[in-house]
């Protein structure tokens, strides 16, 4: 629990890194993608004592395919950024695991459960809450990248779950580097000041790269609702370090819509959670 809620701490660090940095979007995104390429192919050559090419091959072409879904959902979530509120894009995103869900029962065959399908709703209507006062406030198209990340992000976990055997961190680093191949031609690398660069390293390590770390530590050891309750926290605190660093604050459409997706998320979650603790107190299971 508190790898996970160490990962959650660190992703939520990110719209502020993002606020922070004067690097158009395009520019951040491909620094962060760099600094944390480097740092996961070197974690897995200091630990496998593997090689950059060979950890590439050992994901083959599903882990290619998660690593394309990947790059795409990170760099939407920086355009999403400079294009909305910092809570606009955390919220919509959370959105993801149903997507995801949604997708497993159209490509896997997975079944939804009743209450699955109704907390979509909920979480529908709050979209559409969300978004219906971005249009006039300039948002709308910051608030379609956040959902577009979430639908990649979807499609990367609905892959996980068919290819199991692939191996995460070398595709979440080969991620990196497909972000950065497609953000370059954008971006303005050379015009990055001393000070952001500190800032983009610390999003490309300690933002993602720990935290990407420490959530797959994590995960392993817990329950998957236990895991998705804790990992709201970066829905939670994302918002809160932009309000206390810099002022920002959410509209009440955005409050609204928010909490009716946070709430739809937090419930759902919790009577999963609730219960794998009834069936391992009635089975005994550990």
């Amino acid at each position: 629990m508190l790898l996970v809620a160490g990962a959650a701490a660190c992703w939520s660090s990110g719209a502020l890194i993002a606020r922070l940095v004067s690097t158009d979007p395009w520019t951040t995104t491909l620094w962060r993608s760099v600094f944390s390429a480097a740092f996961l192919i070197s974690v897995v050559a200091v630990v496998e004592r593997r090689g950059v090419i060979a950890q590439w091959r050992s994901v083959g072409w599903p882990g290619l395919a998660i690593a394309a879904c990947m790059a795409a959902a990170s760099t939407c979530f920086i355009l999403s950024l400079s294009r909305t509120s910092v809570a606009n894009t955390l919220i919509l995103m959370s959105v993801g695991p149903w997507v995801a869900g949604l997708l497993a029962w159209l490509v896997l065959g997975e079944r939804v459960r009743p209450r699955t399908w109704l907390t979509m709703g909920v979480a529908v209507a709050g979209v559409v809450v969300m978004v219906s006062g971005s249009r006039g406030a300039g948002r709308l198209g910051g608030d379609a990248l956040a959902i577009a990340m979430a639908c990649a992000f979807a499609t990367a976990t609905v892959l996980v779950r068919r290819h199991p055997h692939i191996r995460m961190t070398p595709a979440a680093g080969l991620s990196a580097v497909l972000a950065a191949l497609i953000t370059l031609p954008m971006a303005s690398p050379l015009a990055v000041s001393p000070r952001d660069l500190g800032l983009l390293a610390l999003f490309g390590v300690a933002q993602f790269g720990v935290g990407f770390l420490l959530f797959m530590a994590g995960a392993r050891l817990l329950p998957v609702a236990e895991t998705s309750l804790i990992g709201m926290l970066e829905t939670v605190l994302g918002p809160l370090w932009v309000w206390l660093a810099l002022g920002e604050t959410i509209d009440l459409r955005s409050l609204v819509g928010g909490g009716m997706i946070l709430a739809a998320l937090a419930l759902h979650t919790l009577l999963d959670v609730a219960r794998g603790h009834d069936m391992r107190e009635e089975y005994g299971t550990p």
